[in-house]
């Protein structure tokens, strides 16, 4: 049974859904990106998403990108990441780790290498975001050589042939885009996405969590209520980071807050 698998089960069994928050590791620097990340956990985090820097994000909005110009500022790399992805799963061994990346990445690693090293750092699952899961089969088959579930968006506009296409490939869970665009916390998550759960459900594709725009624990509610098994929140988690740059301390308690707020709104 994987990470993903048991949690969900767990999560079941407590009527409850996943609060996952998003942070690109390494922003504002490493020593402080492992201290939030150790934040969110123990704020209780039922699962993480994290991001290896990248130059050119097409899917994120200015929050996201600014945080991973940040931790390029303080040095990060892809290996800087795996070494504090290593250590975050040295410590915190039940929870399911996922990384949000672009395929560019994946490209200059070598394919096959950079599953590996996933593998070796104790990542569960890998979610390509410029990568549809129609074209996605060369990466299937690296991630599952190494035991990483392959995580596909589910756009809003989804047809019954993407929804197959996900559900043949995925594992983990399914990662349900709430609205067109770039993400951002100013960009609401729109109305509930019931119609694709339910569809999602019929194909048997994995556990949805909703993300994009999803700042507040009334939208973690909605998505939770819309038959998502939870929530995801990127930007409104980095804008905390970004508001208190100057205040590590506030920051990391800040942080902590949030986390819980959001997953007081988790019951069924």
């Amino acid at each position: 049974m994987s990470r993903y698998q048991k949690l969900f089960a767990t999560l079941t069994a407590e009527k409850r859904g996943a609060f996952v928050p998003f942070v690109p590791v390494g922003d504002p620097t490493p020593e402080l990106s492992f201290k939030i990340i150790q934040t969110l956990i123990e704020s209780g985090a039922d699962a993480l998403e994290l991001g290896i820097p990248f130059s050119d994000p097409m899917a994120d909005g200015p929050t996201i990108q600014n945080a991973n110009i940040r931790a390029f500022k303080a040095g990060i790399t892809v290996e800087k990441c795996f070494e504090i992805l290593t250590n975050v799963r040295a410590q915190y061994t039940n929870i399911p780790i996922g990384l949000l990346i672009y395929a560019n990445l994946v490209f200059k690693n070598g394919i096959d290498d950079f599953y590996a090293k996933c593998a070796k750092a104790g990542v569960d699952s890998v979610l390509i975001a410029d990568l549809p899961a129609q074209y996605a089969q060369e990466f299937t088959v690296a991630a599952e050589k190494y035991n990483i579930a392959p995580i596909f968006i589910c756009p809003p506009n989804a047809d019954d042939k993407v929804i197959q296409s996900i559900a043949k490939q995925g594992k983990g869970y399914t990662y349900l885009v709430s609205r067109a665009g770039v993400t951002g916390a100013e960009n609401r998550a729109n109305k509930p996405l019931t119609h694709l759960i339910k569809k999602l459900v019929e194909f048997g594709a994995p556990p949805a969590l909703q993300g994009f725009g999803i700042s507040e624990p009334t939208q973690v509610s909605e998505a939770i209520k819309s038959g998502a098994a939870g929530a995801i929140s990127g930007s409104a988690t980095v804008k905390i980071i970004e508001k208190n740059l100057d205040n590590p301390e506030q920051m990391l308690n800040q942080l902590a807050k949030f986390v819980q707020s959001m997953k007081q709104a988790t019951s069924k």
